[in-house]
Order: structure tokens, then C-alpha cells, then sequence
């Protein structure tokens, strides 16, 4: 017994390389510090590149890349599937998404034949759908489950369509050549839904006609009935179903006033582009990236270096950028642990995928081999879903 617990404290609190250690099921990605990255790797349509830093104490950006078939059945469709999992007061959503939501829609696939913006908007739903139902089990022994959510940005590309789905602040921006000028121009491609954007704000006092409160200004930031930042995620449960708006969910996530309906939605945004020669690239990030880069700055990035670490160098710019704000050097914000690096920035999840032209172009037919890379290289048991966190952890979006 008493080991048993010696173990468990000493799996809490022992040097964080030691506790990750990673496996070749992280696709030959590499640990440097509290920064996870796989610099340059081949998918369906072309390369792409990665990068995740940790700021929370416990990593709450999920991502992942899978390539190869699309569908339940080997016969197809082929293609590539982008996620950027950005989640928020815990990392149990974010995690959920990243092991159920690309399966969900592997299923979907095999049974309409076809990639579509239907099939993306079932494995959505179903995905919302099996955490609520996490939820209800989890509910008697870890109440706080409830209030745990995750912004969700899907890029999936099948024979020669650029499919982009977005709930929450997560964005995806293309690099599009200009023939007459050779510039590369940022195009964004996903819809957010963060209360900070007007139209955003307005939509949900439209859906609430009876609720002066649905949006409030507190310290400055626009949040939702004052508690979070995004009017669509997956999770946060507490803002969708009454039955989990109550004791003993923290007092200050219940509402005042009784929940008549969901406030929050899992509906996504969804876009569909069909990919050009002229279009270069994605970025795929969490809103941690775009805190202190504009989608132009990116892109010239991506445009003037090498593709080799790519994602790494988007990364190590942000957070020099956020270095500056706070008129400290990089090289000592690199020195703050995770937990206390969340004051200077947040965990920030970049994955640039390379369109080659003669690869977006193949048929969605063509068979092709399997590849699945989980961003932070972290495989952690489904089981385990919060390990030591205490309830100062929870943060909000």
C-alpha cells in the first residue's frame, strides 16, 4: 500500500523527461524541454511539419495528423486528416476528441463511401455525444468534468478538396501564390466563435433574445455568461444540460438562473475549398500561436524558410514575441516551468501541411500506406484522465 502511493507521488512530482518517455509510436518526434516537434514528415498530399510547447500544467492542446485510408474499409477513401485540439479547464475533452473523433468519421465514411461535409458533421456529433456520455458516468465521483471542454479544428483533404471544420478560436490559414506577383497571400479558411468578435456576440444575444447577461465584459474580455471565452466547443456540458449545472459542480461555474437551454454549441463551422495550384499551404494552429502572430506573419514565415522545422520556427516566434510583451529574452522564458509558463503564454499547437500539386491532385483511390502522429508524442491511457491535477488547475479559455 504504502509503495503504492510512494509511486504515485513520485509519478506526480519527478523531473518531466522522466515521466514522458517517448515511444516510436510518436512517429519520430523529439522532446526538447517543455517543446514537442517533428520537423518534417510525408503525408498523402505533400509534407507537412509539427510542433507543440507545453505551458499548463497539464498539456491541454491535443493534434494529430493521420494519412493514408480515410474509412473503416481498406477500399477507400484516401486522403490526409488534420486535428488541432485546443481544450480548457482540463485536458480530458481535448484527449477524448483526439482518441474518438478521426474514428468517428473513419465509420461515417465507410458508410455514406464518400468523404462529405455530412460525414464530418456526424463524426462531430458523435464525438459530442460519447464525452457527454463520459460525463454522466464520471458525474457522481468527478463532478468537474463537467466544466472541461475543447475547441476543435479538423482540416481534411480527399481527392483534390480541402474539407475545414472549426468549433472555437482554433484557425487554419492557406498560403496562396499570386501569379503576377509571386507573393503569398494569407487566406483564412476557418470561422471562429469567440465572443471577442462582435458578430459572434451578436449571434448568441439573437439566440438568447430573454438573457440581457448571455454575454458580459469582465476585465476586459467578453466571456460567455461571464465564465468562457467560446460559444461552440466540444464538452462544457455545465453550459448545455441543466442536470449538470448544479451541486456539487465549483459555485462559480453555476448560473444563477435556471439553464432553459444549451448556450454553448457543438455544431461546427464547416468550409469546403477546392485546392488549386496555386495553393501552397495550411497552417493548422491553436489560438496560442495567433495570440502573437497575424495570418500574414505566418504565412511569410512559412513562405521564406526552409519546410524542414517549420512548425518549430512558428512556434519558437511566438513565443519570442511573447518574450517582448513582457520585455523579458526567449532564452529565459525557456527556463519557466510548465504551470507558471501559462502566465506568459499558452500551450501552442502548430501543424503546416505542404500541398504538392502533383500529390492533391491523385485520386482519392490511390491506395497509399498509414500514418498517425500525435502531437506532443504523449500516449497517455484513456483511463487515466486527469492525473494530479487539483481544482486551482482549471483554467478557462
Amino acid at each position: 500500500m504504502l509503495s503504492g502511493l510512494m509511486n504515485f507521488l513520485w509519478a506526480c512530482f519527478r523531473p518531466r523527461s522522466d515521466r514522458y518517455v517517448h515511444t516510436s509510436s510518436d512517429a519520430g518526434g523529439r522532446q526538447d524541454g517543455l517543446l514537442w516537434y517533428k520537423d518534417t514528415g510525408q503525408h498523402f498530399n505533400g509534407e507537412f511539419s509539427m510542433a507543440v510547447v507545453q505551458a499548463n500544467n497539464l498539456l491541454e492542446d491535443q493534434s494529430q495528423l493521420e494519412s493514408g485510408c480515410l474509412s473503416s474499409h481498406e477500399s477507400g477513401p484516401y486522403g490526409t486528416f488534420i486535428g488541432v485540439y485546443d481544450g480548457h479547464g482540463g485536458p480530458e475533452t481535448s484527449r477524448y476528441v483526439n482518441d474518438h473523433l478521426f474514428q468517428h468519421l473513419k465509420r461515417f465514411t465507410s458508410e455514406q463511401q464518400t468523404m462529405s461535409v455530412d460525414v464530418i458533421r456526424k463524426a462531430y456529433q458523435a464525438t459530442e455525444e460519447g464525452f457527454l456520455s463520459l460525463v454522466s458516468k464520471q458525474w457522481p465521483m468527478k463532478p468537474q468534468i463537467a466544466a472541461v471542454g475543447s475547441c476543435c479544428l479538423v482540416g481534411v483533404i480527399c481527392g483534390g478538396t480541402l474539407y475545414v471544420a472549426n468549433l472555437g478560436d482554433s484557425r487554419a490559414v492557406l498560403g496562396r501564390a499570386v501569379k503576377a506577383t509571386g507573393e503569398v497571400l494569407a487566406v483564412q479558411l476557418s470561422a471562429e466563435h469567440n465572443v471577442c468578435i462582435e458578430s459572434v456576440r451578436q449571434e448568441l444575444q439573437t439566440l438568447h433574445p430573454d438573457d440581457p447577461q448571455i454575454v458580459v465584459l469582465k476585465y476586459n474580455v467578453w466571456r460567455v455568461k461571464g465564465l468562457i471565452q467560446v460559444s461552440r466547443s466540444i464538452g462544457d456540458v455545465y453550459l448545455k444540460k441543466a442536470e449538470f449545472n448544479r451541486e456539487p459542480l465549483y459555485p462559480k461555474f453555476r448560473l444563477r438562473e435556471p439553464l432553459k437551454k444549451p448556450i454553448l454549441s457543438a455544431d461546427p463551422s464547416i468550409s469546403v475549398h477546392q485546392l488549386q495550384p496555386h495553393d501552397q499551404f495550411v497552417i493548422f494552429a491553436s489560438d496560442g500561436l495567433w495570440e502573437h502572430l497575424s495570418n500574414q506573419e505566418a504565412v511569410d514565415i512559412v513562405q521564406n524558410h526552409p519546410r524542414s522545422g517549420i512548425a518549430r520556427r512558428l512556434v519558437k516566434t511566438a513565443l519570442q514575441e511573447a518574450a517582448k510583451k513582457r520585455e523579458m529574452r526567449y532564452s529565459d522564458l525557456k527556463k519557466i516551468d510548465r504551470g507558471v509558463r501559462r502566465h506568459f503564454h499558452d500551450d501552442i499547437t502548430v501543424i503546416v501541411v505542404f500541398l504538392d500539386s502533383n500529390h492533391v491532385s491523385r485520386a482519392s483511390s490511390v491506395k497509399a500506406p498509414n500514418l498517425s502522429v500525435r502531437g506532443g508524442g504523449v500516449n497517455l491511457p484513456p483511463n487515466i484522465l486527469a492525473p494530479c491535477t487539483t481544482p486551482t488547475e482549471a483554467g478557462s479559455t
